[in-house]
């Protein structure tokens, strides 16, 4: 609590940049990888090949993919690279869920559905969609969690947040450093999630929710 009090202004500021980071991730993930996973029902080949992709991505240590993007010149150190990372990251879970709840609708009700002379785009907006929310929402409750936890390991490359807290604790052998940075990051997961759960309860029927 003494470290707290004595560096409550860089608490704040690493604790805005972290937000922001994770924020403006989540959201170019959400514009990118919910059409994409969208897309990719109507071609199984291509949708193998998608996600054959991510789960490559998805594989790669996170801080050997910032070290990567660092080197490439229009990138760099700082919040570009990080971002980059970020979304690609969350090509997996957000654009797999989005495909796997949209696929997997009964086909008797896509049947039902064609046989009352509904088209493919309002099947796809009342039916497909709707009934896959759960699957999509849990996969986008995942993508939030995981790049709180991820956007920490950016501050080895420039990025002031969280992170850097854990880090420059390490060097230095602090450990009220080190326990301020990893409570506060798992905090702002936990609340997140937990926000999300609440959000989940508003949008998702409670019949059709994914138990966790």
């Amino acid at each position: 609590m003494q470290f707290v009090n004595q560096n409550s202004t860089t608490i704040v500021e690493y604790t805005q940049n972290h937000f922001e980071l994770v924020l403006t991730a989540v959201l170019i993930s959400l514009l990118l990888w919910v059409p994409s996973g969208i897309l990719l029902t109507k071609s199984d080949k291509w949708a193998r090949r998608a996600l054959a992709i991510a789960n490559i991505i998805f594989c790669i240590p996170s801080l050997s993919l910032f070290a990567v993007f660092v080197t490439i010149p229009f990138l760099g150190l700082g919040r570009q690279s990080a971002l980059l990372a970020l979304v690609l990251y969350a090509m997996m879970p957000l654009m797999r869920n989005v495909y796997d709840g949209v696929k997997n609708v009964d086909r008797n009700v896509l049947e039902a559905a064609k046989g009352m002379g509904m088209s493919t785009g309002r099947i796809m907006r009342e039916i497909r969609l709707p009934l896959g929310m759960p699957v999509i929402f849990a996969g986008f409750r995942i993508t939030v969690v995981m790049t709180t936890g991820i956007a920490a390991i950016a501050t080895y490359i420039g990025e002031r947040n969280l992170g850097r807290f854990i880090s420059e604790g390490l060097v230095r052998s602090n450990t009220n450093m080190i326990i301020t940075g990893a409570i506060l990051i798992s905090v702002i997961a936990v609340g997140l999630d937990t926000f999300l759960g609440l959000v989940e309860k508003r949008v998702v029927p409670r019949g059709l929710r994914v138990r966790r």
